[in-house]
């Protein structure tokens, strides 16, 4: 795929944009005068704004690659990590969990389990979810890495460190409300890159129908029926009929609920963004108002990768690549040029490359530019969300509680600053990783059943059952992580060699029909073991007093008041943002 040459045009084009980020962190600079300011941007942003910083955090690029990539391997099912798989989350932490977060006046999600809980759940939740960040802003990193080298033939190390180094700086300079107001311009870029692309590739196969008539006969060579990889729901009552390879209680309760509502609800990513906005009712609003394009985003980023199956190459860049392309989709290669195959002797296909060799195909120069700047974006709004969160974290949760408790304000906002320095190293470190998978959103949705899935049921128990006691969640949060590891190390994929895929204990189960199969059901189990140890514990350890707990628990809550008129209302938008993904989903079911 290094055939790509760029235009002058294309250059410019970027080199606006990372002028621009940089100088919206050098502007932004003067403003950060305390700690609040640099992590919590003074909780002054409002609700439009935060909730595009909202949705444009979660659109980083292992987001719009990799929902292409599996838009791709998976097809229009791929939609369910949207229409059931962030949208009821989404409304449920607006609707119900932010007045917890917002209310209690934490600045994070640890410090929040400290406050209904205790220290030691608090300090487990803090160093796992560290450790996430810097993973999941590692995989950004790949991705980008990958993307230049095998698009463009550029150094993938330097392209690395080169775009590693610009969100370093505009972070560095400007804190969250720097990574805010660039996450709502690489919102507007990812349209206005990507849009282009649908069009064209849609003009190309003929439309939606061109499409489905394509893809039937690639469905039938996987062994699958005609159009299941064209609807969503016909072929969930069999594993073996679906090309993710997992029923319908799998994906509803695997990803409909633990993995989305684990995510959208306890992971301070997103829920930073809602708990910077300036009132209580800006910050119900923030996820919901997020809600509503991402609604609309599958259209976006996940029919590329269905439209690049179906396309013929222009050129082949490899005679291996030629012999083992899907579409325009080709398969990895070693160094020597060979194609790497898996136990069953099938070829690797790099579904991660399904979006970039799109941009290759059919931008020409000019577009070209603008849809690299798109992908730039959502590596920048990315990783900087992963940063952001890494920081205040990493100062609030960590070094304020462990290493100096009492020191001044100006020094947490220099450890803070030192804190990006350091999550910046700590994911070039970790982006090689990611590289043993062919799918970067398979890995991510593996890091979320073991951090998030376990949480999301301490904090469901936490915020509704007021007897959940510290104890209770620390050893469910121990137990339910150490459940998930041991899942994964008895389990294996098809076609997967034991490894960081699962297996390392021994292949005790059946082979997974894909690894998100297997992720689904790891996740399921987190939550399980967690939620009943929780419960186990609690009931036989000593409950809080509930006056400590008033503004924790939701029936110790106060009702929260609505300002807003009636289409601003949390209320009402949840039940406009439900309703029409009812619909989105019975359009493809």
């Amino acid at each position: 795929m290094t055939d790509v040459r760029l235009a002058w045009i294309d250059y410019v084009l970027m080199a606006i944009y990372f002028a621009f980020v940089i100088g919206i962190g050098v502007a932004l600079k003067r403003f950060m005068r305390s700690s609040t300011d640099y992590f919590l941007s003074g909780r002054a942003i409002p609700a439009w704004v935060a909730g595009l910083a909202f949705i444009s955090a979660n659109l980083g690029a292992q987001e719009v690659i990799g929902m292409g990539a599996s838009g791709a391997k998976y097809g229009i099912a791929t939609s369910h990590f949207y229409w059931i798989g962030a949208i009821p989350a989404m409304v449920f932490v607006g609707v119900f969990m932010m007045p917890f977060y917002y209310g209690s006046r934490a600045r994070s999600v640890p410090e929040y389990l400290k406050l209904r809980f205790d220290e030691k759940t608090r300090a487990l939740n803090a160093i796992s979810f560290a450790v996430m960040t810097v993973f999941s802003s590692g995989v950004s990193l790949y991705a980008m890495g990958k993307l230049f080298r095998l698009l463009l033939g550029w150094d993938e190390d330097a392209s690395m460190l080169v775009a590693a180094g610009i969100v370093l700086a505009y972070i560095f300079l400007g804190g969250l409300t720097s990574a805010i107001y660039n996450e709502v311009l690489q919102f507007f870029l990812i349209v206005f890159g990507f849009l282009p692309l649908v069009l064209l590739g849609l003009k190309d196969v003929g439309g939606w129908e061109g499409l489905q008539a394509r893809l039937m006969t690639h469905s039938v060579t996987q062994g699958y029926a005609p159009t299941a990889y064209t609807q969503s729901w016909a072929f969930m009552g069999d594993a073996t009929r679906n090309p993710v390879g997992v029923e319908w209680f799998g994906l509803a309760m695997g990803l409909g609920f633990v993995l989305s509502f684990g995510y959208w609800c306890t992971d301070f990513l997103v829920v930073q963004r809602a708990m910077a906005a300036d009132s209580m009712t800006a910050a119900r609003r923030t996820p919901l108002i997020a809600a509503i394009p991402k609604m609309l985003f599958p259209f976006l980023v996940i029919l590329p990768g269905m439209i690049a199956l179906t396309v013929e190459p222009r050129r082949e860049a490899t005679p291996a690549a030629a012999v083992a392309r899907v579409g325009i989709i080709p398969a990895k290669t070693t160094d020597a040029g060979e194609v790497l195959r898996d136990t069953n002797a099938r070829p690797v296909i790099d579904y991660d490359l399904a979006t970039p060799a799109m941009l290759a195909h059919y931008l020409p120069a000019g577009l070209l530019g603008l849809g690299l700047t798109a992908l730039l974006a959502s590596f920048m709004s990315g990783m900087a969300g992963n940063v952001t969160a890494f920081n205040t974290v990493w100062t609030y949760d960590i070094y304020q509680s462990y290493f100096k408790r009492d020191a001044s304000d100006a020094h947490y906002l220099w450890m803070g600053r030192a804190a990006t320095v350091g999550g910046i190293a700590l994911s070039v470190a970790t982006a090689y990783v990611a590289a043993a998978f062919n799918n970067i959103m398979d890995v991510l949705q593996l890091v979320f059943a073991f951090v998030n899935a376990p949480l999301f049921a301490t904090f469901l128990l936490g915020m509704f059952w007021k007897r959940a006691t510290g104890h209770g969640a620390f050893w469910g949060l121990v137990a339910g992580t150490l459940a998930a590891a041991f899942h994964h190390g008895i389990s294996l994929p098809e076609g997967a060699t034991v490894g960081v895929k699962g297996g390392f204990f021994g292949v005790l189960l059946s082979p997974y029909r894909s690894e998100l199969a297997q992720t689904f059901w790891t996740a399921i189990i987190a939550w399980t073991v967690c939620f009943i140890v929780t419960i186990a514990v609690s009931l036989a350890t000593k409950p809080r007093p509930d006056e400590e707990l008033t503004g924790l628990v939701y029936a110790l809550t106060p009702k929260p008041t609505e300002e807003a008129s009636f289409w601003q209302r949390p209320g009402t938008l949840a039940v406009v943002v439900l309703s029409g993904t009812l619909l989105l989903n019975l359009i493809f079911f």
